[in-house]
């Protein structure tokens, strides 16, 4: 996806890409970067900050590597098709509508989850009725998702710099302040690694957007592409990790379900409203990536070319209703719709790993860029296992059969 630059009178001059690098980053990043930040130091405060390390680097690393995978087959085919699209070119019917659901339940679950968040932290840093807040956290997120991937990519560029600032007022305010304790963070239960492990698994699940990246930077610089896919998610695992170091350094097992409740509370007044604008500056860059990956798949489904007109559709059919639910109060469908962000993840570990074989056999053009020996299929092998024992993990939730202490 390109724009062309035109001056009054004068010929088109050449398409430049939508996307530059920083903002490839950016999007990966805040594709990553959601509610899921805020909950992962609860969820390890009993296996503690090491086994929070090793779930991390497991579920990042295995992430990438799957990414990677969508990345060559999007540079393989000519149409600027999303995940779903890829997936009906290459494996038909069955493929299409299953990578379809999987972005709805994980999209629609996820702004069910913003519309309840977002409109508490505005009223918890404006005073605001939370309903007004929700709406106008909504009707932002819209416009910059109808505006395009150009508007998207820098409004994401410009949060995730502001929520970089502010995660590193609050960590140095930590470490300097009152300071963290070693024995707080050298804390290892191997046995808590497994929940980890799966809240770890999905706030790492980045593969919807890699094809927006694909269409968005500069086709003639594949490498580029790449490289943003990498260094956005080493900024995610980065900022994942920073996060727990310093609340669980500072706290030790006593967080709160949401940490900035807590952090913030700790280190005073000042803190508590920076924890609060970076929780709803999390949130937002997720909701712009997660909204505007799932409207760019209904588009595809439509097929749809993206008018302004079709685009409005798009928008309305990916607000509309995670905003119609929550406002009538049946939020209480989130905790189901988060067990089943598990099959959304197990398919996503699975069709990546089609789409890269179907590609390299039926792709409609070459590509300059390859996954390389990461290709491997004992890498593919891991990859598909992990993702589904973390589904089974929240199948067996869903029914109260996993071990005390792991739900």
């Amino acid at each position: 996806m390109t724009v062309v630059e035109k001056t009054e009178g004068a010929a088109p001059q050449a398409a430049k890409p939508a996307l530059s690098f920083v903002q490839g980053i950016a999007l990966i990043f805040g594709t990553n970067i959601g509610a899921g930040i805020l909950s992962i130091p609860y969820a390890a405060r009993n296996g503690g900050f090491m086994a929070l390390v090793i779930a991390l680097l497991v579920a990042g690393t295995l992430t990438t590597i799957s990414m990677l995978y969508v990345a060559e087959s999007a540079m393989r085919t000519k149409a600027p098709l999303q995940v779903s699209g890829l997936a009906e070119h290459y494996l038909g019917q069955w493929g299409r509508w299953l990578v379809f659901l999987a972005i709805i339940i994980n999209g629609v679950g996820a702004l069910i989850a913003y519309a309840s968040g977002s409109g508490q932290l505005i009223s918890n840093i404006f005073g605001a009725p939370p309903l007004l807040g929700t709406l106008i956290f909504f009707g932002f997120g819209s416009w910059v998702m109808y505006r395009g991937l150009h508007t998207t990519g820098a409004t994401e560029g410009a949060i995730t710099a502001g929520m970089a600032i502010i995660i590193a007022i609050l960590c140095g305010w930590t470490f300097i302040g009152p300071g963290i304790k070693a024995e707080n963070l050298l804390v290892l239960h191997p046995f808590f690694i497994v929940p980890i492990l799966n809240l770890a698994v999905f706030s790492f699940v980045a593969q919807y957007v890699v094809p927006e990246l694909v269409q968005g930077m500069d086709p003639e610089k594949p490498h580029e592409t790449a490289r943003a896919i990498v260094v956005g998610m080493v900024i995610t695992g980065l900022t994942l990790a920073l996060v727990p170091f310093a609340a669980l350094g500072l706290l030790g097992m006593d967080v709160t379900e949401v940490v900035t409740i807590a952090w913030g509370e700790k280190l005073g007044p000042v803190a508590y409203y920076l924890a609060n604008i970076f929780a709803l500056a999390a949130m937002l860059t997720s909701f712009l990536a997660i909204g505007f990956t799932t409207m760019r798949n209904i588009l595809d489904m439509l097929h749809w070319e993206g008018s302004t007109r079709q685009r409005a559709i798009g928008v309305a059919l990916t607000v509309l209703p995670p905003l119609v639910i929550f406002v009538l109060g049946l939020g209480g469908f989130v905790a189901a719709l988060s067990y089943a962000g598990g099959f959304a993840g197990a398919i996503m570990s699975i069709i990546p790993v089609m789409l890269l074989h179907a590609s390299r056999k039926h792709g409609d053009k070459e590509t300059r860029w390859k996954v390389g020996v990461l290709a491997h299929p004992l890498i593919q092998g891991v990859i598909i296992v992990v993702y589904f024992l973390a589904f089974v993990y929240s199948v067996l939730s869903i029914v109260g059969l996993v071990p005390a202490g792991w739900a």
